[in-house]
């Protein structure tokens, strides 16, 4: 690490204390830039990196609601707006009890450089609350969510900052916080994207982004003429990406084997099909249930309970071919790199953000596997998103092969910018500093044409 990169690490984290996660994502993309500005003084004389380390805006408040029992309940509502240098702030909404301003801060950069990778006009931003969807009413989540909006609506709109869903923020949340905005602002307008099809919404948002990260790992599989087809997959999550990565797992001819959620993790050896994908979607999505439910009724299935204490998951050591981490931010450490290394597993595509840490993704580098990290993998969600706010703008719908046909050519254009720019800076296969670099370049021409902003 180059001794400006190393001077602009320690004055990041003395001015932000306590936000691991906002350090990991900088510090992994800062390494990768060492490359840039020898070639380009230019970025760091006009400390490009430096402006895109600190958000734009941000924005915290106070959210009161009332739940069921009558009881006056509080939690603090978040906007991070880090960059709009190629369009207005985009990103999605986190509603989880993890969320703080660090988490969200690291989401956002990280949002900065996958929008920019998408080839679409977008900016990067990323909020939410540590308010917890679960079990909780339906009344009790669109009271929540009126109050949310109730101020966050004074902070976006269609060309200022478009938010979307994320954890814990599906198609239920949207619908509240949605008519929120449109019976405070009084307009019907695309301020969130991942809406219902009905009112505005895109086919095939919520499948893009499971979908993107497969169709990113089929483009490096196919830089050495292999494919999907017979691969045994281990996927991570329950919830919306893990379920459509599995489903166009299937689509590509694989054999998805485990799920999880944040209580443990089910094995299915006989691989989940289309029938059992339907059951894990009517668990999830309508009654709300824990994925241990699965092997009640597929017996052949194991479930394996989490333990919170270990110093590994023992779902990441099961043999494999691939591996598509869907849930959460640094789910695979050290332990787990090495025990999927082990099981054969020579394709990592990643549906979350940042599940990887710093060891585990020196280790897939390393060991040279086809390893393509969630800024690159992840973005058919956001990009889709961005064909959502395109479709809303001209106040059509299009068809679901035209979207889908869009998000594959999307995917395949991330791929080739992350696996050229790699080449270009002398790093061949090195996803990751092809996605940082390319990501960074675009964004800091913009900065610099539009001046000291």
């Amino acid at each position: 690490m180059s001794d400006y990169v190393s001077g602009l690490m320690a004055d990041l984290k003395a001015r932000n204390p306590g936000e691991p996660e906002f350090h990991q994502a900088v510090q992994e993309v800062a390494e990768s830039l060492t490359l840039v500005f020898e070639r380009h003084p230019k970025y760091r004389e006009a400390k490009i990196l430096e402006r895109m380390t600190e958000p734009e805006r941000v924005i915290m408040f106070r959210v009161p609601w009332v739940d069921d029992a009558g009881e006056i309940r509080i939690n603090r509502g978040y906007r991070v707006e880090m960059n709009s240098a190629i369009g207005p702030y985009k990103g999605g909404l986190r509603f989880h009890p993890t969320v703080n301003l660090g988490l969200l801060k690291f989401l956002a950069f990280e949002q900065v450089l996958k929008n920019a990778l998408t080839t679409l006009p977008m900016g990067g931003g990323k909020g939410g609350s540590d308010f917890d969807p679960k079990g909780k009413s339906d009344a009790e989540v669109m009271r929540f969510c009126q109050s949310f909006m109730t101020e966050l609506q004074r902070h976006i709109g269609p060309n200022t900052d478009v938010p979307a869903g994320d954890i814990g923020v599906g198609g239920r949340e949207i619908g509240y916080l949605f008519g929120q905005y449109k019976r405070i602002r009084n307009e019907f307008t695309g301020v969130l994207t991942g809406k219902g099809i009905e009112w505005g919404g895109s086919l095939i948002r919520p499948e893009a982004t499971g979908y993107g990260a497969v169709y990113f790992a089929h483009e490096m599989l196919g830089t050495r003429d292999d494919n999907l087809e017979g691969k045994v997959c281990l996927v991570s999550g329950s919830g919306n990406v893990a379920q459509f990565a599995v489903e166009k797992l299937l689509d590509m001819g694989a054999k998805p084997v485990t799920m999880s959620d944040s209580n443990g993790f089910i094995h299915d050896p006989d691989g989940i099909d289309r029938e059992k994908l339907e059951w894990v979607m009517e668990l999830k999505n309508v009654r709300r249930g824990r994925i241990r439910e699965y092997v009640e009724a597929f017996p052949h299935a194991t479930y394996t309970e989490a333990d919170p204490k270990g110093d590994h998951n023992p779902m990441w050591a099961i043999p494999a071919d691939c591996a598509f981490p869907c849930a959460t931010q640094n789910e695979i450490n050290g332990k787990d790199a090495a025990n999927l290394l082990n099981g054969g597993v020579y394709v990592v595509s990643e549906g979350a953000n940042m599940p990887s840490t710093p060891d585990a993704v020196d280790q897939f580098l390393s060991a040279g596997i086809l390893y393509g990290p969630g800024k690159a993998a992840n973005a058919g969600g956001v990009a889709v998103s961005g064909l959502e706010m395109s479709q809303d703008a001209l106040r059509i719908t299009w068809a679901r092969h035209e979207v889908d046909g869009r998000l594959k050519d999307i995917m395949k254009a991330i791929h080739k910018q992350c696996r050229e720019t790699a080449e270009e800076y002398g790093t061949p296969g090195n996803y990751v500093n092809g996605a940082n670099i390319a990501g960074f370049v675009k964004v800091a021409d913009a900065m610099l044409d539009q001046g000291l902003v």
